[in-house]
């Protein structure tokens, strides 16, 4: 089917989808998100044996589209939650994909961007990549993102990266076990090319009946830690400090925060 906001292509047993937003450095608007989870559904029914992820332009995903942040604070909580249940959905989506994948990322991989990068099998970041979860630094909670976090990167790094909202470099995500392999700037697509050739060698059968054992270890309890953490990001949205965060976002000001 033709898309929007991504482009997606095959090739020798390979489907890349690349997130084609480049002006807005690949920003998620709820328009890729849904045409991202269509392309996924459309990898799964073909022939391709491996999903490569990558970004057009300078970035991989910036995150939330400036647009849909502004929108958040005029939504009535239902809808909110419908939002919150839309980004889990997609990061779960890839969390789970039934054969191997593998992100290729140049530039920034912010928030949900991050999530969908570091949440695949393989994540192959150019020297120049960035990663990180800034939302406490606009009022939100990247609850949805904690759910795996912790454990990929363990407690201690989690909370360091989640309450601090800092933006690492790749160096950092790869010695805290966020990414696989770090390359030299614009190189990342052509390591993914590798690394997709070595995984055609091995048996289809076996890769997915890995990544199936692989995903049972998780999946009793992420049913319940996602419908908690979904909560928890659809309820921060109608705060004072959300929409004291956004405005300050916005306005490139320093952010007047309520007390407790």
């Amino acid at each position: 089917m033709p898309y929007r906001t991504l482009i997606l292509t095959e090739r020798q047993g390979m489907a890349q989808v690349t997130l084609n937003r480049p002006e807005k450095r690949n920003a998620l608007s709820h328009e890729l998100m849904q045409e991202l989870l269509s392309a996924l559904d459309e990898v799964k029914s073909s022939g391709a044996r491996i999903l490569l992820l990558t970004g057009a332009g300078n970035a991989f995903c910036s995150g939330m589209d400036l647009d849909e942040l502004k929108a958040m604070g005029g939504r009535t909580p239902e809808e909110n939650l419908a939002d919150s249940r839309l980004i889990a959905r997609l990061l779960r989506t890839v969390y789970e994909f039934p054969r191997p994948t593998i992100a290729a990322v140049e530039g920034p991989a912010v928030a949900g961007g991050c999530g969908i990068a570091t949440l695949c099998d393989f994540t192959i970041a150019s020297m120049e990549a960035k990663f990180g979860y800034p939302e406490a630094r606009i009022g939100l909670v990247p609850a949805l993102v904690s759910v795996w976090l912790r454990q990929q990167v363990g407690d201690k790094a989690a909370r360091k990266l989640l309450l601090t909202g800092r933006i690492i470099s790749a160096q950092e995500a790869l010695a805290m076990g966020l990414v696989t392999e770090v390359v030299e700037p614009g190189r990342s697509r052509e390591r993914a090319d590798e690394i997709a050739s070595e995984l055609l060698r091995n048996s289809p059968g076996a890769l997915a009946s890995t990544k199936r054992a692989l995903l049972g270890f998780f999946e009793r309890e992420l049913d319940w830690q996602l419908e908690a953490a979904i909560a928890a990001n659809a309820a921060m949205r109608s705060t004072p400090d959300f929409r004291e965060g956004l405005s300050s976002f916005v306005e490139k000001r320093k952010p007047k925060w309520t007390q407790e």
